[in-house]
């Protein structure tokens, strides 16, 4: 797998980034090294880890950057929680960034479930 870039869960993973990335931009200016860049550095880890491990040589190494990666999601689930209580994020982007994540999530489990 090392063409990382055809993989939907790898361009999925980029897209939900991006959109993080604009949800962010009006979380108060004092979070900026706080929650915000929290939420972006767990949302970023998702694709990355993707693509690290789809450049690694066994699908035991792929599964565990997998393993990483959804573990960055929780994280981002639990951060965007967070930021939505706090009222940074309002219910219909929260709903939509947590969809997205849902669905990230699934994908990275069927990929774990089919190398096994």
């Amino acid at each position: 797998m090392k063409n990382f870039k055809n993989l939907k869960i790898w361009q999925n993973g980029i897209d939900l980034v991006v959109d993080i990335y604009k949800k962010t931009e009006s979380f108060p200016k004092e979070e900026i090294y706080g929650i915000t860049s929290q939420i972006k550095g767990s949302a970023v880890s998702i694709p990355s880890n993707i693509a690290e491990g789809s450049g690694r040589g066994t699908d035991k190494e792929l599964n565990r950057f997998l393993d990483v990666a959804l573990g960055s999601s929780f994280e981002l689930e639990t951060q965007l929680i967070i930021a939505n209580k706090l009222n940074f994020l309002d219910d219909e982007n929260f709903k939509t960034l947590n969809d997205v994540l849902d669905s990230e999530q699934k994908m990275i489990i069927g990929l774990q479930k089919s190398l096994k």
